[in-house]
């Protein structure tokens, strides 16, 4: 449209009809409307929504007191606590920025992080006061540190010289903001986990963060006062946006510090949990809990899951105990999941097992997700939507990241052709669903055929003995790659490598066979993902099966 068509002439924004995108804005509702609605339990503290607005007005009052404003760097080392839920919405409402730390990183990546990110100020819960301790020892420049002290926690040291609380006792009452001047302007800070090299820094802004959020209660269906249970870190991602989602439908954050199966079964049932999300592996933890934790559940519960892609057997014994599962796919650079595995009415009719194998499809765009395809990575045009044809997942639009952190190439390289590469290759089925088949570095090929790893492991995790399983690519002279499996059983049970070769040539080609097998504990990162690099140097040292 030409800017001398008549709908542009003397119809201008203006503060009557435009405003910036921000998250900022449903806590402020939530506060305005169910200012009396409970908005976090965390032990035996509970505060409402008008509190919880009120507490985050303090901490960013607090904050511009000591100085701290628009673009700078505020770090949080936090367990899913009220502090680390307040701070998705007290930092950005002076404009800086938080950084929510995985907690399970070693000190020599805290501090390289603290260091990149420029970090100003850095509250930190005293569990991970050892971590913290010897990172900040590694620095030249030594941030303001604020203890998070909560008082459910035993343990740990104090390293700052105030408080959570004395921030807050620091703010304005009066303080009100939730309206911002840039909605392109950075609101996070999350770094991937670095494990083939120095962590990035992923930004992400306020107009995105605002979209995901409603993305995601799109995705769910979720109704206003949802109870909301953290299983999920609020550092991931920024807890995969959803500290924001739940103010904008006024929910109850049921905070859990440590997740294990008897604390999540106890907070599911003392509070009427309908919703949370989680990683694979959690959800495997559940399904082999004691039956006697799994009663008395009267509710419906409503589980997100994504990271590692869940097998089919996993999805189904969630099924099994009453819960509903929704896969959802996405990455840090694109604000957690943003590709959903959409139900359709016609998979009510299947079993339950074949429902299964339907939902641990990656799925389709999100609902504000803008566009998603599968191509092939060399001439960005689509594949063929056949289930056969691999390529690699791209996407684009609003909850894409702004990119990463002083570093203008990898950024560069990441957006080339205008489209985000996920370097996850994938098959694109008749019905527009999309599969991951892979990593791009994880595909095993083998005497010129290509095994996706994951199509393995989906079929050894079916079998009833085996916990978990990884699958990954070794070297050999004859094939140039074999696959090398790592299993870990269940509880109590007992199998050798020829029961487990015995079961696979039932179920998969021959040429899909692990050559290389390996009983125990399996490697993971601290958001417990798979660490592949590990297993792969492991799976160098292993005998042919």
């Amino acid at each position: 449209m030409s800017d001398t068509s008549i709908y542009n002439q003397s119809l201008d924004q203006n503060p009557a009809n435009f405003a910036q995108l921000t998250p900022l804005s449903f806590l402020e509702r939530a506060a305005s409307v169910y200012p009396n609605h409970p908005s976090i339990i965390h032990g035996n503290i509970g505060f409402n929504w008008s509190q919880t607005y009120q507490r985050c007005c303090r901490l960013a009052s607090g904050l511009a007191s000591m100085g701290i404003g628009e673009g700078d760097t505020v770090s949080f080392m936090g367990a899913n606590t009220p502090e680390t839920f307040e701070a998705h919405f007290g930092v950005p409402m002076i404009g800086a920025v938080l950084n929510a730390l995985n907690v399970r990183l070693d000190a020599k990546a805290i501090a390289f992080i603290l260091q990149h990110a420029e970090t100003k100020v850095l509250f930190t819960d005293r569990e991970y006061s050892d971590t913290i301790k010897a990172a900040l020892e590694m620095l030249p420049d030594r941030p303001v540190v604020i203890d998070i002290d909560d008082s459910l926690y035993d343990g740990g040291e104090l390293l700052g010289e105030h408080n959570y609380e004395d921030v807050l006792a620091m703010g304005n009452a009066n303080f009100r903001c939730f309206q911002i001047s840039d909605e392109w302007s950075a609101i996070s800070l999350n770094y991937t986990s670095g494990t083939t090299g120095d962590p990035k820094g992923v930004v992400f802004h306020h107009r995105g963060a605002y979209l995901a959020a409603v993305s995601n209660i799109l995705s769910w269906d979720m109704t206003s006062h949802p109870v909301y249970l953290w299983t999920l870190p609020m550092f991931h991602c920024n807890g995969w946006c959803w500290p924001w989602s739940l103010a904008a439908v006024n929910g109850t954050n049921v905070c859990l510090r440590h997740v294990r199966d008897q604390a999540i079964f106890d907070a599911i049932k003392q509070h009427g949990v309908t919703h949370f999300c989680g990683a694979p592996v959690v959800l495997n933890t559940l399904i082999n809990a004691p039956d006697v934790m799994k009663q008395d559940i009267h509710q419906k519960v409503r589980v997100m899951t994504a990271g590692a892609a869940p097998p089919a057997a996993v999805i189904a014994g969630m099924e099994n105990m009453g819960f509903s599962v929704t896969h959802v796919y996405g990455l840090t650079e694109t604000y957690g999941p943003c590709v959903v595995c959409a139900p359709q009415a016609e998979w009510e009719a299947l079993s339950v097992n074949e429902r299964a194998e339907m939902l641990a499809r990656q799925g389709v765009r999100g609902p504000l997700q803008d566009e998603m395809m599968v191509a092939d990575p060399e001439t960005m045009k689509p594949v063929p939507q056949d289930g056969k044809t691999m390529g690699e997942i791209f996407m684009r639009g609003n909850m894409t990241m702004k990119g990463y952190l002083k570093n203008p190439k990898t950024t560069e390289d990441s957006f080339a052709g205008g489209w985000f590469h996920s370097g996850d290759l994938a098959v694109w089925h008749e019905d527009g669903y999309a599969q991951i088949k892979d990593r791009s570095k994880d595909i095993i090929i083998s005497g010129g055929e290509n095994i996706s790893s994951l199509e393995v492991e989906s079929i050894l995790f079916k079998h009833p003995k085996i916990l978990e399983a990884a699958v990954v690519a070794s070297s050999d002279e004859k094939w140039g790659e074999v696959p090398c499996a790592f299993v870990s059983l269940k509880a109590g049970e007992n199998m050798g490598t020829d029961e487990l070769i015995a079961y696979c040539r039932q179920e998969m080609a021959g040429f899909k066979i692990p050559k290389k097998i390996v009983f125990g504990p399996i490697n993971k990162t601290s958001t417990g993902k798979v660490q592949k690099y590990l297993l792969r140097k492991k799976a160098e040292q292993v005998e042919l099966a």
